[in-house]
């Protein structure tokens, strides 16, 4: 079971026009490459989400638990909005429960401030979904890793710690893979 392939998937946290998470989220997936294990985008917003008990169709919701429950880890990508993370993101943990349990899951956010307030308000929620956060935490900053707030330029300097996120999601996400 140790050395089984891993299927990681890089969840990009927001849906609003002129949006960077995508920039970020191709970043990560580049840096991921040379792991041991199967890291994909997944953009919540492929997925259209209708606000949790808002609609009927659930065509959407069921394609999203469906492609939850094939991967075995996340990575998030998380902006900071207003001290925490997008209403987009928050539905799309809400708009699923059994398909996250037992998985582990990084956090890279970005933000004014790193985005750090926004990770800390997704570890709670995580913690309620049975997910276990890593301790690493890559976060940018809008005025460092970004030129004019909207190309994304990252620092070197985060390139060991996103490949230690990397190593501790992938430990605990074959450790809970056993009780799954």
């Amino acid at each position: 079971m140790a050395n089984q392939k891993l299927n990681i998937g890089i969840i990009l946290g927001s849906t609003r026009k002129g949006r960077v998470s995508p920039q970020v989220g191709e970043y990560i997936l580049e840096q991921a490459r040379e792991r041991n294990h199967n890291y994909e985008l997944i953009d919540i917003k492929d997925y259209q989400l209708p606000l949790l008990g808002e609609s009927d169709d659930q065509s959407g919701v069921e394609k999203w638990n469906s492609k939850l429950e094939t991967l075995d880890a996340f990575v998030f990508i998380v902006c900071e909005y207003n001290h925490s993370m997008s209403a987009a993101l928050k539905n799309a943990l809400d708009s699923a429960r059994e398909a996250w349990y037992h998985k582990a899951a990084g956090i890279v956010s970005y933000g004014s401030g790193g985005g750090i307030r926004a990770a800390e308000h997704l570890r709670g929620v995580l913690s309620e979904l049975n997910i276990a956060s890593v301790r690493s935490h890559v976060f940018f900053s809008l005025f460092d890793d970004f030129e004019k707030f909207s190309t994304f330029k990252p620092r070197d300097i985060h390139k060991d710690n996103l490949q230690t996120l990397f190593s501790q999601v992938e430990t605990w996400g074959q450790a809970l893979k056993t009780i799954r």
